[in-house]
């Protein structure tokens, strides 16, 4: 990790292989890796700097691996972060259950975390609906429980994920503004989606 400025520290957590690391090499580098794919060990680091009102905003992304036996360490990676994007996979439901889990640990270790729930591999149920074994009204359910926001996001495709990274970064930016949890502004992702899709970053 070099020592670049690092203005919102975001945490990418999740079970493995629902797609953590390719969330963030579609949004840090525009690609999609083919597979096979190695698991993350601890965490790896990236900055990315972007824009929000015109002004220059640096995300450090934590993506830590999501296998149980790193569950201790990732306490290291998501100390002080400003917002925690938690991932399941769409088509995998004991991955939400370990959403949960996640949020469970930020609740009591990092309380003022702003928490993204986010969907990936949405690509795979465009074309068969039968993949799907998490409902989305559950998940939005869910998260408007515990305060949270709701993303499905296709890293393949690229569908919501710069969507979402943004909503992170205008999220922060609003919070620090007004010195105080707040309606974000964000940005609607309902415009150029059709009824049968749903939109990143649900309150």
């Amino acid at each position: 990790m070099s020592g670049q400025r690092v203005d919102v520290k975001v945490v990418m957590l999740g079970k493995e292989s629902v797609g953590k690391t390719s969330l963030v090499e579609r949004y840090v580098h525009h690609r999609f890796l083919q597979g096979p794919y190695q698991n993350t060990i601890g965490a790896a680091f990236v900055a990315k700097t972007m824009y929000v009102d015109g002004r220059s905003l640096t995300l450090g992304i934590w993506d830590t691996a999501g296998s149980e036996r790193y569950e201790a360490m990732s306490r290291i990676y998501y100390r002080g972060a400003k917002a925690a994007i938690v991932c399941y996979d769409l088509t995998d439901a004991s991955s939400f259950d370990r959403v949960r889990f996640w949020v469970n640990e930020l609740q009591n270790f990092e309380e003022h975390c702003r928490i993204y729930i986010c969907g990936t591999k949405s690509d795979l149920i465009e074309n068969d609906k039968s993949l799907r074994q998490v409902d989305f009204h559950d998940v939005q359910d869910y998260a408007e429980e515990i305060k949270a926001q709701v993303c499905e996001t296709s890293s393949k495709t690229g569908q919501s994920v710069d969507e979402l990274f943004q909503k992170v970064a205008e999220d922060c930016v609003n919070f620090n503004s007004m010195h105080g949890p707040t309606e974000a502004k964000g940005v609607d992702l309902n415009q150029k989606r059709n009824s049968t899709m749903y939109s990143c970053c649900h309150h």
